[in-house]
């Protein structure tokens, strides 16, 4: 059983927050799914995220660094997954925060991307193998 169950985001513009999440959650292996209140990715047994239209539109963007959401980082197989994925959010609209890169502060072995939507959601593709 996964440790979150789910997570939701809410977007100013839920047609161009699919058009930007929807290219990274297809790459990641995510399934789609909607309803009337949003659309959300998930494989049967692990965790699902989700956009929901926000109800007061001109509430956004997100600013980083203020307090809520700071950013959600996927774990992936490779230093070229996670290149791959971050040209995949690239060509999909979103913004480069940093690109591409080792972060020996972290570890000597992680290596890590950052990309920014329209809203300000701000995700990381990063790759840190065991010893």
């Amino acid at each position: 059983m996964p440790l979150f169950d789910h997570l939701v985001v809410t977007v100013r513009d839920l047609q161009r927050g699919v058009e930007q999440f929807g290219p990274v959650m297809a790459a990641l292996g995510l399934p789609r799914t909607e309803d009337a209140s949003g659309v959300s990715w998930y494989r049967e047994g692990e965790t699902e995220f989700g956009l929901l239209p926000a109800r007061e539109p001109d509430s956004g963007p997100h600013q980083h660094g203020r307090v809520g959401w700071q950013h959600l980082a996927f774990a992936v197989d490779s230093r070229d997954e996670v290149d791959r994925l971050h040209a995949v959010a690239v060509a999909a609209g979103w913004k480069v925060v940093r690109a591409p890169k080792p972060y020996p502060r972290f570890t000597e072995r992680y290596y890590a991307s950052f990309v920014e939507d329209d809203n300000g959601i701000r995700i990381e593709f990063m790759y840190n193998p065991p010893h």
